[in-house]
C-alpha cells in the first residue's frame, strides 16, 4: 500500500454495525419521524437532529465543473524507468525502480455531469503525483492542441460549445450553429477540429487513449539547464476507438460505459497501464522549426522530436466513494515541484490563474488542499490561516514572516535543500494586447494531419465533418466551415459541400504543404491485442463445448459473457444477459453458438449479427447463419467459423474491408 492510499484510510468510515448518531456523535433513539407538537401537529425548531440531516442534504452537491464535468478516476501508482536527472531535478523522476502514488481523472469537456460518455468530444486525462517534494499536476487532454491560442479565448469557446443559451440544446454535442459559428470565424482552431473529427474523439475506452500535456513547459536539471517539453501518455494497449454509430448506439444502451469499462477492468485485476514519454526541444534550438513550439494548437512532430520514455503509470484501484475522491479533487497546472517550470506559451498562462479561480468556487474557499484526496503525502507548513473548511489546527501565537516569536518560521528553503525557483528566462517587450506573428499560420500542421491519415481515417473524418456541420440549421455558417476548410483540403470541402448542400469552396489550392506525420495516426502503427477484450457468446440449450470455449477466450484474457433469449443456466453456467438487456454495441466481438425457434428471438439475435457486422467487428459463427440473413455469411472479412480463427480476427480488432457494412 503506497503512502497516498495509508493517508486515505485515516478518512475511512466503515457505517456497518455502528449505532446512529448526529455528526457530532449523539446517539439517536429515533429516525423515522420529525419532532411535532402532537401527532399531527406542527415540526418545531427545536428539532436539531432534522435541521442537520436535511441541511446536509441540501448542500450535498458541489457546483459542478464547467467544462470536465462527466469524469471518472482510479489511484494507481508511477514507477521510473531510469534517471532522468539529466533532464529534470524533479526527484520522482530521479531514480530507476522509484515509485510515486497518482491520481488519475478521465473526462469528457463539454457535457455536463449527466451526459453520456461516447459522445464526440475530447477527453480529459489529468495525474495528480503524491511526489515526496509535494503534489505535481500535469493536466492533459487526449488530443495534443488545442481549440484556441490565447486563454482569453477560452471562455468564448466554451460558451460555443455549450448548449445553446435560448434553449439549452443540445447536451454534450458539438454538432450545432453556435460551435461552427465560432470555429468558422475563429480559425486558429482548423487543427483541433481535424483531430476533434477523426477517431480520436470517439475512443474505445479510457484504457486505450493517449494523454498530452498539451501546453508547453520546461524541464530544469541541478545545473540550471533548461529544455521546453511535451509531455506524452502512451497506452501499453494501443489507441483504439469506436464507430461513430456504435458511439452513438453505446450512448443509449449505457451512457456509462467509459467508466464501467476503467471501473470493471480494475476489480477484475486488468490494470491500465501507460508510459510517460516527454518530447524535448532545447533552450537554443526554440526558434529552428517551422512551428512556434509555445502555439498550443501545433505538435511537435514526432518524426522530429522523438519521445523519450520515463516511467510507466498502473492504475490498480478504484475510489472509495465518488463524491469524495473522484468529484472533490482538485487539478491545478500550477501544482508543480523542482525542476518543472513553465513556458509563455499563452494559453498555459491563462490556466495558471484560472485553476485556482475554479476550485475557490467549487470547492468553497482557499483550503481544498485540505481534503483527502487533495493532500500532499510530505508535510506542509506556512502561515496561511482560516477560511472555508478549514481543517489543521494550527498552533502558537504567529502566522506572519517576518517573526521572532519562533525564530522566523516556518521558514524559506534555499533550491539547494529544495526549495522551489523559477527558471530565469530575460523577458523584455512593449506592454500590449497583441499575437506573435509566428502563430498566424493556422493550416499547415491541419493539412499535415489530413495527409498523414490513413484512407479509412480519411473517410471516417469526412463522415464525421457531414455529420456535425449537417446539423447547423444555418447555411452560411455551413458555407463558412467549407470555405475554411478548402485551406485544408480541396477534395475533402468539395465532397462536405456536396453532403450538406451548400455551393463548393471558392478556394482552389490549400495551404502549400506535404509533410506528414505518420505517428499521429491510429492506424499506422497499431498496437493489436485481445487482452481485456469483450466478447459475448450466444447460446442456448444445445451449444456444444461451451466451456472449452470458455476456456479457450479466457486463456487469452478474453473477458466474456453469455447472452440468450432467457436468464437460465446452460450446462452449468449461468446466462450473463438477454437478448433484451445486453446490446452487441457494448462488446468488441460476438460468438454465435446457438440459434432460437421462437422467430422473435431468432430476429433479435439476426440484429446482434448485423449490428456487429455493421461495426466492422470480429463474428464468428459455430453454428450454421440464418440464411435469412445473408449479409454476414462466413467467408466476408473478419466473419469466421472456429475459436481460433476468432481470437486472431478479435486481436486485429475492425475488420474495414465490408463493402456491405454501413458503420
Amino acid at each position: 500500500m503506497n503512502k497516498k492510499q495509508q493517508q486515505l484510510d485515516q478518512f475511512k468510515s466503515d457505517d456497518s454495525n455502528q449505532p446512529l448518531t448526529t455528526n457530532q456523535g449523539l446517539k439517536v433513539s429515533e429516525d423515522e419521524h420529525s419532532l411535532k407538537v402532537g401527532s399531527r401537529g406542527p415540526t418545531i425548531m427545536e428539532d436539531f437532529h432534522f435541521r442537520e440531516k436535511m441541511t446536509h442534504f441540501d448542500h450535498e452537491r458541489i457546483p459542478e465543473r464547467v467544462v470536465h464535468a462527466r469524469g471518472t478516476a482510479a489511484h494507481g501508482v508511477f514507477e521510473c524507468y531510469e534517471d532522468a536527472s539529466d533532464i529534470t531535478k524533479a526527484k520522482f523522476l530521479s531514480e530507476k525502480g522509484k515509485q510515486t502514488p497518482v491520481f488519475v481523472r478521465f473526462s469528457t469537456v463539454a457535457g455536463s455531469r449527466g451526459s453520456a460518455e461516447t459522445v464526440r468530444d475530447v477527453r480529459g486525462f489529468a495525474t495528480k503525483f503524491y511526489t515526496d517534494e509535494g503534489n505535481y499536476d500535469l493536466v492533459g487532454n487526449n488530443i495534443p492542441v488545442f481549440f484556441i491560442q490565447d486563454a482569453i479565448k477560452f471562455p468564448d469557446f466554451i460558451h460555443s460549445v455549450k448548449p445553446e443559451p435560448h434553449n439549452e440544446i443540445p447536451q454534450a454535442q458539438s454538432a450545432h450553429d453556435t460551435f461552427w459559428d465560432f470555429i468558422a470565424n475563429n480559425q486558429e482552431s482548423a487543427h483541433m477540429i481535424m483531430w476533434h473529427l477523426s477517431d480520436r474523439a470517439i475512443p474505445r475506452s479510457f484504457r486505450m487513449m493517449e494523454g498530452f500535456g498539451v501546453n508547453t513547459y520546461r524541464f530544469v536539471n541541478a545545473e540550471g539547464q533548461a529544455h521546453f517539453v511535451k509531455f506524452h501518455w502512451k497506452p501499453k494497449l494501443g489507441v483504439h476507438s469506436l464507430v461513430w454509430d456504435e458511439a452513438q448506439k453505446i450512448a443509449g444502451k449505457d451512457p456509462d460505459f467509459h467508466r464501467r469499462d476503467l471501473y470493471d477492468n480494475i476489480e477484475q485485476g486488468n490494470f491500465p497501464e501507460y508510459e510517460l514519454g516527454v518530447q524535448l526541444i532545447a533552450q537554443e534550438d526554440e526558434f529552428k522549426f517551422d512551428f512556434d513550439i509555445l502555439d498550443p494548437t501545433k505538435i511537435w512532430p514526432e518524426e522530429e522530436v522523438p519521445v523519450r520514455i520515463l516511467g510507466k503509470m498502473t492504475l490498480n484501484n478504484n475510489v472509495n466513494n465518488f463524491f469524495a475522491e473522484t468529484e472533490q479533487v482538485a487539478f491545478h497546472v500550477g501544482h508543480v515541484v523542482p525542476g518543472i517550470d513553465f513556458s509563455n506559451d499563452p494559453l498555459l498562462q491563462g490556466r495558471l490563474f484560472s485553476y485556482t479561480d475554479t476550485q475557490l468556487i467549487r470547492l468553497g474557499g482557499p483550503n481544498f488542499h485540505e481534503l483527502p484526496i487533495n493532500r500532499p503525502v510530505c508535510p506542509f507548513h506556512n502561515n496561511q490561516r482560516d477560511g472555508y473548511g478549514r481543517q489543521t489546527i494550527n498552533v502558537g501565537p504567529v502566522s506572519y514572516h517576518k517573526n521572532s516569536i519562533q525564530q522566523n518560521t516556518p521558514a524559506p528553503v534555499p533550491p539547494s535543500e529544495g526549495g522551489y525557483e523559477h527558471y530565469q528566462e530575460k523577458v523584455e517587450g512593449m506592454k500590449v494586447r497583441a499575437r506573435s506573428e509566428s502563430f498566424e499560420d493556422h493550416f499547415s500542421q491541419a493539412r499535415m494531419f489530413w495527409l498523414s491519415m490513413t484512407d479509412i481515417e480519411k473517410d471516417h473524418i469526412l463522415k464525421a465533418f457531414s455529420f456535425e456541420v449537417g446539423k447547423v440549421a444555418r447555411r452560411d455558417i455551413r458555407q463558412q466551415v467549407v470555405e475554411m476548410f478548402a485551406n485544408v483540403d480541396v477534395d475533402l470541402a468539395t465532397q462536405l459541400a456536396m453532403n450538406v448542400g451548400v455551393q463548393p469552396p471558392k478556394i482552389t489550392q490549400p495551404v502549400e504543404t506535404t509533410k506528414t506525420s505518420p505517428a499521429v495516426s491510429q492506424f499506422v502503427n497499431p498496437i493489436f491485442s485481445t487482452e481485456t477484450k469483450k466478447v459475448a457468446i450466444i447460446v442456448n440449450q444445445k451449444t456444444e463445448n461451451l466451456g472449452a470455449i470458455i476456456d479457450t477466450l479466457k486463456a487469452k484474457k478474453v473477458a466474456v459473457e453469455l447472452v440468450s433469449d432467457k436468464q437460465q443456466a446452460i450446462l452449468n453456467f449461468d446466462v450473463d444477459h438477454t437478448l433484451d438487456t445486453a446490446s452487441p454495441v457494448l462488446y468488441d466481438g460476438i460468438i454465435v453458438a446457438g440459434k432460437f425457434d421462437e422467430p422473435k428471438a431468432q430476429n433479435k439475435l439476426n440484429h446482434f449479427i448485423e449490428e456487429t457486422y455493421n461495426h466492422y467487428k470480429p463474428l464468428a459463427f459455430l453454428v450454421a447463419p440464418d440464411m435469412q440473413n445473408p449479409i454476414t455469411i462466413p467467408g466476408d472479412e473478419g466473419v469466421v467459423q472456429t475459436v481460433e480463427s476468432f481470437l486472431e480476427a478479435l486481436r486485429i480488432g475492425r475488420h474495414w474491408n465490408r463493402a456491405k457494412a454501413i458503420g
